[in-house]
């Protein structure tokens, strides 16, 4: 009877981030409610400026004290829920790997993909669950039949993962990778598409764009771009990476045919987590990036033959879709451009310091660059972490020279309060 009532426990907890059980229900449910119902009458971009709604979501997560993380560009925590969802589903995973794995964890799946495509307000059908935008993405770049002397327009502003793939490509196959550079910040959408539009020719069949610049943080019209390719019969692969779990927009508006993403950005998903959407009617010529019996077929889990992988990570990602729903993504995004914002606006006015990113809502939100005359984004990025314990990184690439400031919604005033005054600092020393 012991076993029979263990047994039974460990098939509860499948129910797990799909069920009134969820880890966040019982932890934060009850008190997000009520935040949101105290503040359920303000837009959200006035809620963005609640303090005392935020500072909830702060005690969500469990960062360090020790420095403060304004590089979640790169990867971001997650909340405790989410930790505490992968670690649940280890030690169940742990407790008889081949039967929880491939018997129970395998079937929770199909709920995650529920999850998703309700945030990417999509069919189930056109998502794939798998561990990061790298791996989504060249999953259509080289899943796509192209021959030698087909062209493809990217940027050199692009992600560097997603211009190694398609620079092998044109040394394997001998397709065509042009690339179009831009210099940020621009705020004008037809200069961006016309950009595009221009390094088109008869050969052209593709078109890759990054949604928001990793770098530096633009926001590029995907949808606009989109259109005008569809005119020229041109397809659209779009890099979401920074953009999904921070952006409010469903996958499908921005009118492109191929989205990668990583989860463990914005959404805040465990570290190793992403996901693929592809327009239903062009599954089926997309050849799976591994191996698939039916590599032809039209059902999106051909994508998701990976073998072995993390069970415990996947089912995080409902923990994480729990916390996001929770928010609102409306919500989250104007909080976060108004924590750029917040530091943006009085760093631009420091004698000396820079700002690279737009201050215009259709143009930034999180990432935001910034520099310091007669230092070198190194030495900026070094001084800030050595003198202030300020995480940053530095960006030298293609136009783009500065330090990387990204906050999340655990980021606190008092910490950007600290960035401004270091930036300050450092600036009247030079």
């Amino acid at each position: 009877m012991a076993n029979r009532r263990t047994f039974i426990q460990q098939i509860g907890i499948m129910a797990g981030a799909f069920s009134a059980n969820s880890l966040f229900n019982q932890a934060h449910a009850a008190e997000f409610s009520a935040a949101s119902q105290r503040i359920q009458a303000l837009a959200p971009g006035d809620a963005a400026a609640d303090e005392d709604y935020w500072s909830i979501i702060q005690q969500a997560f469990t960062v360090s004290p020790n420095i403060i993380n304004l590089n979640n560009g790169g990867v971001s925590p997650s909340p405790r829920v989410v930790q505490e969802a992968v670690t649940r589903y280890n030690n169940l995973t742990n407790e008889g790997p081949s039967y929880f794995m491939w018997r129970i964890l395998d079937q929770g799946r199909e709920p995650v993909r529920e999850k998703l495509a309700a945030l990417a307000g999509c069919d189930k059908e056109e998502i794939a669950v798998n561990r990061n935008a790298t791996e989504a993405l060249n999953t259509v770049i080289y899943g796509l039949s192209l021959k030698a002397g087909d062209e493809v327009i990217g940027t050199k502003q692009d992600y560097p993962n997603m211009i190694n793939a398609w620079k092998q490509r044109a040394t394997r196959e001998g397709i065509i990778y042009k690339q179009i550079s831009f210099v940020f910040p621009i705020e004008d959408d037809d200069t961006i598409v016309a950009a595009y539009e221009k390094a088109i020719t008869p050969k052209t069949k593709i078109i890759h764009v990054t949604h928001v610049i990793n770098w530096i943080g633009q926001i590029m019209p995907v949808k606009k771009i989109s259109e005008m390719a569809h005119r020229h019969g041109i397809e659209v692969i779009c890099d979401g990476a920074h953009s999904f779990g921070l952006m409010d927009y469903a996958i499908p508006d921005l009118g492109c045919d191929y989205f990668g993403t990583s989860l463990h950005k914005f959404l805040s998903a465990p570290i190793g987590s992403g996901m693929l959407w592809i327009k239903k009617e062009k599954i089926e010529k997309i050849w799976p990036l591994v191996c698939n019996d039916k590599p032809q077929g039209t059902d999106i889990r051909k994508f998701e033959t990976l073998g072995t992988r993390s069970f415990p990570i996947e089912q995080g990602i409902g923990e994480a879709c729990n916390f996001q729903m929770a928010i609102g993504s409306k919500r989250k995004e104007e909080r976060i451009r108004y924590l750029k914002n917040y530091w943006a606006q009085k760093v631009k006015d420091i004698p000396k310091a820079k700002i690279h990113t737009s201050f215009q809502a259709a143009y930034s939100c999180a990432i935001c660059g910034v520099s310091v005359d007669g230092m070198t984004p190194g030495e900026l990025e070094t001084a800030l972490f050595n003198d202030y314990k300020i995480h940053t990184v530095g960006i030298v690439w293609e136009n783009v020279s500065c330090v990387r400031i990204t906050p999340h919604v655990y980021t606190r005033l008092q910490d950007l309060d600290k960035l401004v005054k270091a930036i300050g600092t450092i600036a009247s020393k030079k």
